[in-house]
C-alpha cells in the first residue's frame, strides 16, 4: 500500500466516516449496530472503534483490488460485533 492509500486508512478517518454514517442514517445497519452494542454494555467509543475495523476491511478491499464497496459484507461484519474473528482472515 502506498503512502496515499495509507493516509485514507487512519483510525481517525475511519472513525469519522462511521460517525458520518451514523449521523446520515446510511447505511441503516451502522446506527442499528451502534445501538445494539451500547445497549449490551459496550462503551460508545469502543463500539465506534469496532465498527471502524469493519469499515477498514471494506476500504482496504476497494483500494487493494479495485472492487466496489461491499455493503452486504460490511453489514455481516457489523452483525458479528463485538466478535471480531473476521479480522483474522
Amino acid at each position: 500500500m502506498d503512502k496515499q492509500q495509507d493516509s485514507y486508512m487512519t483510525e481517525e478517518t475511519l472513525i469519522e466516516v462511521v460517525e458520518n454514517q451514523i449521523a446520515d442514517g446510511e447505511p441503516k445497519k451502522v446506527k442499528e449496530t451502534l445501538m445494539r452494542l451500547v445497549m449490551t454494555g459496550t462503551p460508545r467509543e469502543e463500539a465506534i472503534q469496532m465498527m471502524a475495523c469493519a469499515l477498514a476491511i471494506e476500504v482496504f478491499d476497494v483500494m487493494k483490488n479495485g472492487s466496489s464497496f461491499n455493503e452486504i459484507r460490511y453489514g455481516q461484519h457489523l452483525n458479528a460485533l463485538p466478535n471480531m474473528d473476521w479480522m483474522e482472515d
